[in-house]
């Protein structure tokens, strides 16, 4: 019999696994939106309320007769697009696109729409680009549009992943020039576009690139880059720790790199036991379904299964870049959840880190049981509050489509805060319901809970049900199933297929920390 040594994915350079930083000059300053500014810049993007009389507005831009004669084209052919497009006749045949902003809009529409605007402008020949608003009528629509605008733009000019012999030369976007004054909403863009531009880098690697291994090294070395502290439960550890959920999901693996990374992030001046706040993430680098292999079609983006984890270590990014003044613990559950002989099987019994008996029902159902222990480890800490992400379950999916991702909660009062979170962020969640009597369905006589239940009905609710078993009862918890993470051609104002979907969110959730104080508070 020939005997062959475990497999080993090849680890591509370090360059390869964290995206390059965005080298793109971001000024804040007033400027007149005139013939002359508009001269000197290779492409610009002009923002108007949309009211009525779209063809007064249009006549207070320059070169209004050729704007007015192209709205009126629109307007003739039944067109209803809230974008306009043409090149001025300067010396740089300067690219201006214009936007109608409805009154009122939410985040979601002002970030849809911004999407359009930055699809058209950020292109070869493009190197510096202004962003004009005129004015808008209630207090601070005006700024939010730009934000939007600002964040667009940022998405669409962040590189992907390609390994072509000949690379590919997407923009030359090298300057964005706001027309505003200075304001602390341009800097929340910045850490945000960073972050998502790392969850979403990250989860476009092919699964030959990022397997667990080079999973945990990408992380040693963002920990390094961004002054975090890193820490690794491997194999053995937890082992020792009795874990027994997340190690049957690692069994299978031909390697011994799986493990739950802790990164730490703590701020300049906060005392050194000061409690705070924990992410967590789900992060399977590639899930086959195991024994319950998937189909074709099932298992085709399953290297980006591990989005939770990308998008939780994105959060922790931008939360990072804005001096976020409490603790921050990051807990990413690291694997791959693969087929072979030892792979974990249905009506198989594990004890969990707590002490928690799982009966297996099906290996797809594996996310759940790497985030048990996970949050075991998290919320022994006594975090103030526990925020984690997963692309959990297909039943969120058919509940929710891949434009909203469910919340679900172990403190019902946070609901509306959750919700306006998304809201007003744009990336926006639905909160399902976490009572009790669901507990019935997981009941089971020989082990203290069923992983799932042979049908998917409700399983996005039972999930979270199962995990809430794993949560310190004392800790205020939320659970983000990402039904989101991956839509073909983007979504809102992100282009890409892997989204990110959840950093833009949690920095709105998290970074305003006196109306974190007051939710938490509220609880008490």
């Amino acid at each position: 019999m020939i005997r062959s040594g475990p497999i080993r994915v090849k680890v591509f350079p370090m360059q390869e696994l964290i995206p390059p930083e965005l080298k793109i000059d971001v000024s804040v300053k007033p400027l007149v939106l005139s013939d002359a500014t508009l001269s000197r810049a290779d492409g610009a993007v002009v923002l108007l309320e949309k009211k009525a009389g779209r063809d007064q507005a249009v006549d207070r831009l320059p070169q209004a007769a050729a704007w007015r004669q192209l709205l009126r084209a629109h307007q003739r052919s039944g067109q209803e697009s809230p974008v306009l497009v043409t090149r001025l006749p300067n010396r740089r045949q300067t690219l201006v696109v214009v936007g109608f902003v409805k009154p009122g809009a939410t985040g979601f529409e002002r970030l849809d729409l911004a999407g359009k605007l930055a699809r058209e402008v950020v292109k070869p020949g493009v190197a510096r680009l202004h962003l004009h608003a005129s004015d808008f009528t209630a207090p601070g629509e005006r700024a939010a549009a730009l934000e939007a605008l600002l964040s667009a733009v940022l998405a669409y000019a962040a590189p992907m992943p390609e390994q072509k012999s000949k690379a590919t030369v997407a923009h030359d976007l090298a300057h964005v020039h706001i027309a505003d004054r200075a304001s602390a909403l341009y800097d929340r863009s910045r850490a945000i576009a960073a972050g998502n531009h790392l969850a979403r880098w990250l989860a476009t690697l092919p699964p030959n690139v990022l397997d667990s291994i080079a999973y945990r090294a990408a992380l040693q070395e963002l920990a390094r880059r961004e002054g975090w502290s890193f820490r690794f439960y491997g194999i053995g550890q937890l082992e020792k720790l009795g874990a027994g959920a997340f190690l049957a999901v690692a069994r299978a693996n031909p390697h011994r790199g799986a493990g739950i990374a802790r990164l730490t992030y703590r701020p300049r001046r906060s005392p050194k036991d000061a409690p705070g706040i924990a992410l967590v993430g789900k992060g399977i680098c590639f899930d086959t379904g195991g024994i319950n292999l998937k189909p074709h079609r099932g298992m085709y983006t399953m290297h980006g299964d591990m989005q939770g984890s990308s998008v939780a270590v994105g959060s922790l990014l931008a939360l990072t870049r804005l001096e976020t003044p409490y603790p921050i613990d990051c807990w990413l559950a690291i694997t791959e959840n693969q087929i072979g002989p030892n792979a974990f099987r249905p009506q198989e019994i594990v004890r969990a880190l707590n002490g928690v008996t799982i009966q297996v029902v099906h290996s797809d159902a594996e996310g759940r049981m790497v985030l048990a222990d996970t949050l075991t480890l998290a919320s022994r800490e006594k975090p103030r509050f526990v925020l984690d992400f997963a692309t959990l379950t297909g039943a969120c999916v058919n509940a929710l489509t891949d434009r909203y991702a469910g919340a679900f909660t172990n403190r019902a009062g946070l609901h509306d805060w959750l919700q306006q979170a998304g809201r007003h962020s744009g990336e926006r969640v639905w909160c399902f319901p976490m009572d009790e009597d669901f507990d019935t369905e997981l009941q089971c006589p020989g082990a203290d809970v069923l992983q799932c239940t042979l049908d998917s009905k409700g399983d996005h609710i039972l999930a979270s049900r199962f995990l809430s078993k794993f949560v310190e009862a004392s800790v205020p918890w939320v659970h983000v199933d990402l039904a989101p993470s991956e839509r073909k051609g983007g979504l809102a104002h992100v282009p890409t297929e892997m989204t990110g979907f959840g950093v833009r969110y949690a920095v709105h959730l998290l970074s305003d920390a006196a109306e974190l104080d007051r939710q938490l508070r509220s609880l008490q």
